[in-house]
């Protein structure tokens, strides 16, 4: 089983989104058995909070489910327990290192690094632009799954 661990500033945006995506690409591909998906929080913000309306609202508008989420903050334990931890942005990835000590075994990533994209993805509680967000994490969540396929790790 694939363990995957999707990660932003609060949880409440960007990783929430990203772990609906990804929990959705898989069902479709079935896959769903193989994998194991969450979001947390690099914060302290927005503990116990659920998704923010816009993120819940551009899940909703592409059809894609999204189950009871209350935000979390990742911790050291997290390292040995999933097999990818995927940040948003490169603050998020600071805070990730920061947080798990370091990354020895090379599981720590930006979402947008399986797509060949050198970039964030921008946080819509600044830019308000869920849209945006979401076609990126499309972007990254798509690119990763073809990679584990193409990595023969399923």
């Amino acid at each position: 089983m694939i363990k995957i661990l999707f990660i932003c500033h609060g949880n409440i945006c960007r990783s929430p989104m990203a772990e609906f995506v990804m929990k959705d690409l898989v069902n479709k591909s079935g896959y769903s058995e193989d994998f194991f998906i969450a979001s947390k929080a690099t914060s302290t913000e927005e503990l116990g909070n659920s998704p923010h309306y816009g993120t819940r609202n551009k899940l909703k508008s592409e059809g894609i489910p999204m189950e009871a989420h209350r935000a979390s903050q990742m911790d050291r334990s997290d390292y040995n327990k999933f097999d990818y931890i995927i940040g948003m942005d490169t603050w998020n990835y600071k805070n990730i290192l920061r947080i798990t000590g370091g990354d020895p075994e090379g599981k720590v990533s930006l979402l947008l690094d399986f797509a060949g994209l050198s970039r964030d993805i921008a946080d819509p509680w600044y830019t308000g632009n869920f849209d945006k967000t979401y076609e990126d994490i499309c972007k990254g969540c798509e690119a990763l799954l073809h990679n584990l396929i193409l990595e023969d790790k399923l």
